[in-house]
């Protein structure tokens, strides 16, 4: 090795041991800002606990899901060889009374699939809700991947729009050369920026016959549906009998580690099939995750309403803090999504998310222990809590603990700023 590549080695070796000793005492200080053990030692505790409220994708598989993921017998799928994913697909279509299932990598991916193959040509055209996950948050797929151009209506505070207004949004005009073509309706359930609302099954039995009155497809992104059917309390076929496909994710409320499915007729599915390759979704051995799809879809869904419960109860407390910080909707929690606002002008969401993370001497010296709640900012103003499989009831008091307790904080600092 010569002089020079020696020098050079040295160099990049000198360099990644320093940006690994930089890195980890960027954490320790970072540790230290937010919490000085002080009092805690002198109780026997230098740790927090965290509640992550963040969303329901943190779950993490239970020992069952390991268990099964690790025993799962499996196959190339991208030649219809893996027996678990095959048996996932068959259980999913099953369950949502649909002819043909897909496992998906993901429920971008998957929407996206949905509107490729309902939308069969560039230029043709689909109608969403303007606060729908599939306009707002993926990007614009829809139109920078397959060409397919959204004309949008106003969503509504239960998650719905306006069925005049859908009408009035079509375009009759086809073949025209001025005008696109409408050929998908989508919607969102549970609809996740207006707090987890669930759909009414009449506004979707009549969103349908317009649909088929027009000649239209409906499509479901039912990231959330178990949530969803478990509030109605009804099997999820009852919702999706008023729809020609669905998109339902694993990875949320239900606990899988990836993966969504795609439901729909058998002829959809072939060509979801042929999308979901040009998109570099077709992957191998996935059995492996098919296992833990299984698991969420025939184990999980009956305990969502714990997850309902706890955030029914968070909301409650927050309608009872003393001082008032908080304004909250209760009728607008329905699933397991809290979206509440703030009273104070003076303290913005993203102020509000590092206090409920930070963990002082202070806390720990009132609570006798110190609690890191992670949220997020959301959509107008609002901050979002969401339960999942990972969240206790326990755990859903200590939330509340936190909450009272940094009103009470923000309270003492506006008494001493007057």
């Amino acid at each position: 090795m010569s002089v020079s590549v020696r020098s050079l080695v040295r160099c990049v070796k000198f360099r990644w041991v320093s940006e690994r000793i930089y890195s980890g005492y960027m954490r320790a200080a970072d540790q230290v800002r937010l919490y000085r053990p002080g009092n805690a030692a002198a109780r026997g505790s230098g740790a927090w606990h965290t509640v992550d409220l963040r969303s329901d994708t943190v779950t993490e598989p239970g020992e069952a899901m390991r268990s099964a993921m690790a025993q799962a017998t499996v196959g190339d799928d991208v030649f219809g060889e893996d027996p678990t994913i095959n048996e996932l697909q068959t259980v999913a279509a099953d369950m949502f009374g649909m002819e043909a299932a897909l496992f998906v990598p993901t429920g971008t991916m998957s929407n996206l699939i949905a509107v490729m193959v309902h939308c069969r040509e560039r230029g043709d055209e689909m109608i969403v809700g303007d606060l729908s996950h599939l306009h707002i948050y993926e990007q614009g797929g829809s139109a920078q991947l397959a060409g397919v151009h959204s004309t949008t209506l106003t969503t509504l505070a239960d998650g719905t729009f306006d069925l005049e207004q859908l009408e009035s949004k079509i375009r009759h005009d086809y073949p025209d050369a001025h005008y696109p073509r409408s050929r998908l309706v989508c919607v969102e359930n549970t609809h996740t920026i207006m707090g987890g609302r669930v759909l009414p099954v009449s506004f979707l039995q009549q969103l349908h016959s317009i649909a088929d009155k027009y000649g239209l497809a409906v499509h479901m992104d039912g990231a959330r549906l178990m949530n969803a059917a478990v509030a109605l309390g009804v099997h999820p076929s009852a919702i999706l009998k008023h729809c020609h496909t669905v998109s339902v994710c694993l990875s949320k409320g239900l606990g899988a580690p990836a993966g969504t499915i795609l439901a729909g007729s058998k002829e959809f599915i072939q060509r979801a099939v042929r999308a979901r390759k040009a998109l570099g979704g077709g992957m191998r051995q996935s059995g492996i995750l098919a296992a833990a799809g299984k698991i969420a879809l025939l184990d999980m869904m009956a305990r969502l309403e714990e997850d309902h419960r706890n955030a029914r109860t968070f909301a409650r407390a927050l309608t009872e803090c003393d001082p008032p910080l908080y304004h909250v909707d209760l009728a607008s929690v329905e699933t397991n999504i809290v979206c509440f606002c703030l009273r104070v002008p003076g303290l913005s969401p993203s102020r509000f998310c590092e206090l409920m993370e930070e963990v002082s001497e202070e806390e720990i010296e009132a609570l006798d222990q110190g609690v890191r709640v992670l949220m997020f900012p959301h959509f107008r103003g609002t901050v979002r809590a969401v339960w999942h499989l990972g969240i206790s009831e326990e755990d859903t008091q200590l939330a509340i603990k936190k909450a009272q307790f940094v009103a009470q904080r923000f309270r003492l600092k506006s008494a001493r700023d007057r």
